[in-house]
C-alpha cells in the first residue's frame, strides 16, 4: 500500500542564493534532504558547498530563497536546537580539558546526552583530564565530534572536519559516525573532496558546482541514470552517434574512448553500456561544467514523498 506524506525533510532549500561583493557564491540552489539519510556534498574548491552548510548551519542568511530544516527556517531558534555543524577549523578552547568541553556542551544543549559524548571519546582512548591544546589533531577532532554528537541532532552538517587527518584516522571517525547517526537516527550532510571514501558511507548526494546544483538525489538512483561506454580510438565515432542520449563527458586513455551518458532510449547494437562507479560518476560532472543538472525525484523540492506500508 503506498500513502502520500507532508512530514517535513530534513532540508529543503527552495531558490536559495547567497552573494557577496565579488559575486554569487550560490545561486537559485534547489532540492531537498529526506530525513534520515546519509548525504555527500560535493563540488571542487569555490563551488559553494562552505556556503550552503553556513546557510544551513544559520551562519549566513540568504540574499534569495528559502532554507528549512526539518520544516523550520534554518535561523530559528528550534532548528538551531536540533542541528550541529562542524568545520574544519573545530573551534575548541585549547586551555579547557577534555571534561571542561563535554560539560561546557552539556550546559548550552538542553536534549545534551552525555553517554554519547563519552563513548566517542573513550572509543580514541582519550584521557578525560588532558587538556585540548596537548592532544593530537586527531584527538581534538574526536573531541569535536564528541560535542556535536552528544547534541544528539537531527541533522549533523560536516564542512570537511577531518580533511587533515591520516586515512586511518579518518576512516575509524568515518566509521564512529555512521554508527552514532544511525544510532539516533541522524541525518548527515557530509562535504567531502575524498571522493572514494564516500561510496561506501553515503546514500544521497548533492554535487555543486559553480554556485549551483548539478546532481542531487538517492545514489543508486543518480548511477542508474548513466552508462558508461566505450570503444576503440579508431572507432570513437561510434560514441559520437548516439542518438537520443546526453553526453557527460568523453574521455581518451589507453587507446579507448570512453563515455559517460545519460540514455535517452535504445543504444545501439555494437555498444555496450556498463554502470559506472560512483567515482567514475562524480569525477566526470566534476571536469564538465556544461551537463545538464539532474535532481531525481527523491530531491526535487517540494515534492510529495510517496511511502510504503
Amino acid at each position: 500500500m503506498t500513502n502520500r506524506t507532508d512530514s517535513p525533510d530534513a532540508l529543503e532549500a527552495v531558490g536559495l542564493g547567497r552573494r557577496y561583493r565579488r559575486g554569487w557564491a550560490l545561486r537559485d540552489c534547489s532540492f531537498r534532504l529526506p530525513a534520515g539519510r546519509i548525504c555527500a556534498l560535493v563540488g571542487p574548491n569555490g563551488a559553494g558547498k562552505t556556503t550552503l552548510l553556513s546557510l544551513a548551519a544559520g551562519l549566513l542568511e540568504p540574499s534569495t530563497g528559502t532554507i528549512r530544516l526539518g520544516g523550520q527556517a534554518a535561523r530559528s531558534a528550534e532548528a538551531r536546537q536540533h542541528t550541529a555543524f562542524l568545520s574544519q577549523e573545530k573551534a575548541l578552547y585549547t586551555r579547557f580539558r577534555v571534561s571542561d568541553t563535554l560539560r561546557i556542551g552539556r550546559e548550552l544543549n538542553p536534549i545534551w546526552h552525555q553517554e554519547t559524548a563519552e563513548r566517542v571519546i573513550a572509543a580514541g582512548n582519550v584521557p578525560m583530564d588532558a587538556r585540548v591544546g596537548t592532544l593530537s589533531g586527531g584527538q581534538r577532532t574526536r573531541v569535536a565530534f564528541a560535542l556535536a554528537l552528544g547534541k544528539r541532532p537531527r541533522l549533523l552538517l560536516l564542512d570537511e572536519p577531518m580533511a587533515d587527518l591520516d586515512p586511518l584516522v579518518r576512516r575509524q571517525m568515518t566509521d564512529t559516525l555512521m554508527t552514532e547517526a544511525a544510532r539516533h537516527g541522524s541525518t548527515v550532510v557530509m562535504s567531502s573532496h575524498l571522493v572514494s571514501e564516500l561510496e561506501g558511507a553515503c546514500d544521497f548526494l548533492v554535487l555543486i558546482n559553480n554556485g549551483t546544483v548539478r546532481l542531487a538525489g538517492d545514489v543508486a538512483e543518480l548511477i542508474g541514470a548513466h552508462r558508461t561506454v566505450s570503444a576503440p580510438d579508431a572507432h570513437a565515432d561510434r560514441l559520437a552517434k548516439l542518438p537520443g542520449q546526453t553526453t557527460v563527458e568523453t574521455r581518451s586513455a589507453g587507446g579507448r574512448t570512453t563515455a559517460l551518458i545519460r540514455p535517452r532510449g535504445p543504444l545501439t547494437a555494437d555498444v555496450e553500456p556498463v554502470l559506472p562507479s560512483l567515482e567514475e560518476l562524480l569525477l566526470a560532472h566534476l571536469r564538465t561544467d556544461d551537463a545538464p543538472p539532474l535532481i531525481t525525484p527523491t530531491a526535487r523540492a517540494g515534492a510529495r514523498r510517496e511511502v510504503t506500508v
